[in-house]
């Protein structure tokens, strides 16, 4: 089952399959629930019309994106490069708690076709492709959805303590086209790949798998949840593997192309 989230005139709604979902169901309310009865409960819900209005970001207002970081060997070398050298991220690499920080609360969020941004206070910015777990108040694994943690290399490469200037701000986070909904253990080897355009051509293109991930999803979701609550679920960005070039930034006008599995999302970027 794939979930989308739309906008109408009369507000925000969610389809099934591409049929809208009746009025007053909730992405929030379903991630109270247990993993089987929330699968259970979509998927007997009655739909209606097809949903042809624009999509909007899969995410309610009060639900919260996280992330981790260095999760990928790439991601371990783009890090290194940055901050010249820096053993601080090859001892995060390794280390037996990963990395998790805060990157946006859902209203903040950018769906598909909707724009990202760089910021103009720094000269080398990147997207970051990466599956993105939507997880119940338990930490169970409901489904996966495409991610774009936008971040200003440049701000972090100064110095680890300007994290979270370089990982959130406005437009620095993207998630779409929706929730596919699936189980962990289909989630360990899936496809991810980045295609960024300028000017009609393609300036760099690249894949990986989750394969490739140094942390099980497990260790992430109870490294997230072992101290904080998540009573309507949350979002977990699982990391990159794809790092363009030292030489690569962002610009306005670029478009960042992310596939996931079955799932593919764009979105223009602006300054």
């Amino acid at each position: 089952m794939f979930l989308t989230r739309h906008q109408f005139p009369n507000g925000p709604r969610w389809a099934r399959d591409g049929r809208q979902l009746p009025l007053g169901f909730s992405l929030a309310d379903m991630l109270e629930l247990p993993r089987s009865i929330a699968i259970d409960y979509v998927s007997i819900l009655p739909t209606g019309a097809t949903a042809e209005s624009p999509l909007l970001a899969p995410i309610e207002p009060i639900q919260e994106v996280w992330a981790a970081g260095v999760t990928y060997q790439r991601s371990l070398e783009g890090r290194m490069e940055e901050s010249h050298g820096d053993d601080i991220y090859e001892r995060i690499y390794h280390a037996e708690r990963p990395e998790v920080f805060f990157k946006a609360v859902g209203w903040r969020v950018a769906g598909n076709h909707q724009p990202v941004r760089v910021r103009p206070d720094s000269d080398w910015n990147v997207p970051e492709p990466e599956l993105v777990l939507v997880f119940n108040r338990d930490l169970e694994i409901i489904g996966y959805c495409v991610g774009n943690d936008v971040s200003s290399r440049s701000i972090e490469g100064q110095n680890p303590l300007y994290l979270p200037q370089a990982k959130i701000f406005d437009g620095c986070c993207a998630l779409g086209p929706g929730i596919m909904l699936a189980d962990g253990d289909s989630l360990r080897d899936v496809p991810i790949q980045m295609r960024i355009m300028r000017g009609g051509a393609t300036i760099y293109q690249d894949s990986i798998s989750t394969a490739a991930m140094k942390r099980s999803f497990g260790d992430l979701l109870s490294t997230l949840g072992g101290d904080l609550a998540f009573p309507v679920g949350g979002f977990l960005m699982t990391g990159t593997g794809l790092v363009p070039q030292d030489a690569f930034t962002l610009q306005p006008g670029d478009e960042v192309e992310i596939s996931a599995g079955e799932l593919t999302m764009r979105n223009p970027v602006r300054g």
